[in-house]
């Protein structure tokens, strides 16, 4: 759109405050954007001189432009954060974060169950959080399950199931970990104490739940059960030490979301720290890509609002380095100079400096952004380190993976000039060994790859990594001494836990300095071939193990089959659902057909003992 085009639509553009969208020539939404006076703001792109590229380029593109009218700057504010969330124009701020996190959810039913999950669904369950480290998530867990007595089984304690006496307790009863509910033996309204006490935990709120246990001591002292009141007094130490290895900032603060900012050009690294009664139970570091030259005020501003927006922050506190645009009501900002306040603006500044300096090694060694003779210097050095005859350019890498000898496979990862060089990986199912035999494998898959560069007058890599040691490097020389390929490339066995390399008939190994950019290379390498084999290998077995046996039921397809395996993992816990809760997920008239199936199939029993992997 020119400027001429644009002077004929201007006197349409309200003075009021709003949100404006840019289109391109494909009708595509390119940018959002948010105005006190949407004519003055939208009218500026038409009428000034820009000196970026980027925003010149974008005027460029805009053949159409739409807005609407909000009442304040707020609602613009919001609504502007929800549109960028929602479309991710290609020339607004990117927030480069998009994991999946978990949740704690207290399920929609009597008695309602308590558990970890990624999946967020509308069953009028109530989720907590979402929480940025699953470990935290599960040592939590942890702590609720040794101080708070929630049932862990799957049945469906309905009222009426109760009353007709259909259930007896369970071990986890007999334990002291469970009040039994399932026989009548606790009231909703005693569990629905214990779900409190729960929610009080997540919020780092420690003290009514100790003050509880403390009057309970009490209690039962004076009863004359000290048994009884030694186990409480354990609950009550096992609480003290969680608290004390929580990193409480100060019990004078209340609620406050606090934000740091480092920059890097385009790159912006966002740190995020959620404090609850003086206790940080979030931290959070995330990137953000920027595209017009915003300035630190306008990145750390959307930051906040998508980052407040993503962990649901109730905060009425902000405390910042510098302030920001941030018009949401009843937002207070806080530039601390001294104190907790400004302890905590330090530490998350540490955060983000870390975070920046962690991504600048990962690009340094993966040789991202470099030109061709700074790629190479790592590549020189393990030249030297190594004393190799060529610069190893192609390198590739081999790893075997099996499970109880069943499904082997191997997988193969090549790396060219020092990065990933995907379009050359290589998959290996393995077909002329039965059963546990890691150097037959690598033998087999060694010499498939090379027979096959060979008969296709491919080049050889310079480098050949047999991740594996000792055997599996004798192993795979067999197989290059048998293609006639002994002394065209070096070969060198890496030993799996202590990192030493190999050459063939050497008795002695090489260890290259602990922090050596040849060292991180190979490791880099390593780590590679491990995810690439263990991913072929995980569906692999998905396959041949526990979708077989659904998609073999009859009215059962593989797209139902996906589902029931994202939701519930494991045939075996299938196999313990109601038809109620495989209803929930697949629909009546599909559950009823699995329901049938697990309930009435002997083979089903014996499929439930097959083994799943829980090894990375």
């Amino acid at each position: 759109m020119t400027a001429e085009q644009f002077s004929e639509l201007s006197g349409t553009i309200p003075v009021n405050p709003g949100i404006y969208k840019y289109f391109d020539e494909k009708d595509e939404l390119v940018y959002v954007g948010k105005a006190k006076n949407l004519r003055k703001r939208v009218s500026s792109y038409f009428t000034k001189t820009f000196t970026t590229y980027k925003t010149h380029e974008l005027v460029q593109r805009i053949r159409r432009i739409e807005f609407t009218i909000v009442n304040s700057e707020q609602d613009a504010f919001l609504l502007e954060n929800s549109l960028i969330k929602q479309y991710q124009p290609k020339f607004n701020i990117n927030l480069k974060d998009d994991k999946t996190y978990p949740y704690i959810v207290i399920k929609n039913e009597p008695f309602p169950r308590v558990f970890l999950t990624r999946r967020k669904i509308s069953d009028g369950s109530e989720y907590l959080g979402p929480f940025t480290s699953v470990g935290r998530v599960r040592e939590l867990l942890d702590l609720v399950k040794s101080n708070i007595r929630l049932r862990t089984c799957q049945l469906n304690l309905s009222e009426a199931q109760i009353r007709k006496g259909k259930y007896k307790v369970c071990l986890e009863y007999h334990l002291g970990n469970c009040k039994g509910p399932c026989e009548g033996l606790q009231t909703p309204e005693d569990y629905a104490a214990g779900l409190v006490q729960l929610k009080n935990i997540l919020k780092g709120q420690l003290g009514p739940l100790m003050q509880e246990f403390k009057k309970e001591m009490r209690e039962l002292a004076e009863k004359m059960s000290f048994e009884k009141a030694e186990m409480v007094r354990k609950k009550i130490e096992h609480l003290e030490n969680y608290e004390a290895r929580s990193v409480i900032v100060s019990r004078h603060l209340s609620h406050a979301d606090v934000f740091s900012i480092a920059r890097d050009g385009d790159l912006a690294y966002i740190n995020y720290l959620m404090v609850e009664t003086g206790t940080i139970v979030q931290t959070h570091t995330t990137q953000v890509e920027t595209h017009l030259e915003e300035s630190d005020e306008e990145v750390l501003s959307f930051a906040v609002a998508q980052l407040r927006d993503t962990f649901n922050s109730i905060a009425r506190e902000l405390i910042l380095p510098f302030p920001i645009d941030f018009p949401e009501d009843g937002i207070v900002q806080t530039i601390p100079k001294g104190g907790d306040k400004k302890k905590l603006l330090d530490l998350s500044a540490k955060n983000v400096a870390y975070f920046r300096e962690e991504l600048r090694k990962k690009k340094m060694l993966q040789l991202e952004g470099k030109t061709p003779d700074e790629r190479r210097q790592v590549l020189y050095q393990l030249m030297e380190d190594l004393q190799l005859s060529e610069l190893p350019v192609h390198i590739e890498c081999f790893d075997n993976s099996n499970f109880q000898g069943s499904y082997p496979v191997s997988a193969m990862v090549c790396f060219r000039d020092g990065v990933e060089s995907k379009k050359d990986y290589r998959h290996f199912n393995v077909k002329t060994v039965v059963g546990i035999n890691d150097f037959a494998t690598m033998k087999e898959v060694v010499h498939r790859r090379y027979r096959r560069l060979m008969d296709e007058k491919q080049p050889l890599p310079q480098l050949v990594i047999i991740d594996g040691g000792k055997g599996q490097l004798s192993a795979a020389m067999e197989s290059i001494t048998d293609l006639g390929l002994a002394g065209m490339m070096t070969v060198v066995g890496l030993a799996k836990n202590e990192e030493e390399l190999f050459f063939p008939g050497d008795s002695e190994s090489i260890k290259l300095p602990y922090n050596s950019d040849s060292l991180q290379l190979i490791r880099r390498i390593r780590d590679e071939v491990h995810r690439f084999g263990i991913t072929f290998h995980r569906q692999k077995r998905s396959k041949g193990t526990f979708t077989n046996e659904l998609e073999h039921i009859e009215g059962i397809g593989k797209k139902t089959a996906d589902l029931l395996l994202k939701q519930f993992r494991s045939v075996n816990k299938m196999r313990q659902l109601t038809e109620e809760e495989l209803t929930v997920v697949i629909g009546p008239a599909k559950a009823k057909i699995v329901h049938a199936h697990f309930a009435g199939s002997a083979k089903g029993q014996e499929t439930a003992q097959e083994p799943t992997d829980k090894k990375e």
